[in-house]
């Protein structure tokens, strides 16, 4: 094998290497939204903006440092599309 096929072979492997590893370095997006007014929270893959309502985002794994149970917070099940909860209503946008 010739001296540039050589390098050609190995900076390709490198490069490829690199992809990978940015490639599954890549994380997915989650939150858990929660309304600050009524205390509900939800799993939400991004953020939206309400009018008339005060929403406040935190990272996904947020919910398992949480105590749900009696407190002022309230865990609601996932609803698809854009929206948010109040008082245990889904709102949709």
């Amino acid at each position: 094998m010739t001296f540039k096929k050589r390098i050609l072979m190995t900076s390709t492997a490198a490069i490829l290497a690199v992809a990978g590893l940015a490639a599954s370095s890549i994380a997915a997006t989650a939150y858990i939204g929660c309304n600050r007014e009524g205390g509900d929270c939800w799993h939400s893959e991004s953020k939206v903006r309400a009018p008339n309502a005060r929403l406040e985002y935190h990272p996904d794994d947020w919910y398992f440092h949480q105590k749900w149970d009696g407190g002022d917070r309230h865990y609601r099940d996932y609803h698809e599309g854009r929206g948010y909860y109040k008082g245990g209503v889904w709102i949709t946008l």
